[in-house]
């Protein structure tokens, strides 16, 4: 399978999904102008990785976004939730790091609140 890599731009994050390492990574901003256009590529991508990886396998999810607006939260939510669904079917452990700036108090709170929100994905906020 094809490493995913999409590059930062102002209003869009770096995605990098490396499928041997199992790892997957966003960093950035996130307040494209249509949202689910720029995603679509991710889930298309998301969807083959899930289907051909083995279930015993660990997933690593980085997140490491400075802002996001609420269409860019949305998809977040349906990232977690396609990982959720994941999670509770297979053996293997799937990650999140949620990585904030002690100084951005929204980035924390939307972290907990996401964490709230997953039973079978281990969610771990990660201080800068």
């Amino acid at each position: 399978m094809e490493k995913l890599l999409i590059e930062k731009t102002k209003t869009t994050p770096l995605i990098n999904f490396d499928p041997e390492k199992n790892e997957l990574s966003i960093d950035g901003e996130s307040y494209p102008e249509n949202t689910y256009d720029f995603y679509h590529p991710v889930f298309e991508w998301l969807n083959e990785y899930f289907s051909n990886i083995d279930e015993n396998q660990k997933v690593v999810l980085n997140i490491d976004l400075i802002y996001f607006n609420s269409s860019s939260s949305k998809i977040l939510l349906d990232i977690f939730d396609m990982f959720e669904d994941k999670a509770e079917n297979r053996n293997g452990e799937i990650v999140v790091n949620w990585y904030y700036d002690e100084e951005n108090e929204a980035a924390i709170e939307y972290g907990e609140e996401f964490k709230e929100d997953l039973e079978y994905v281990k969610f771990n906020l990660v201080k800068k």
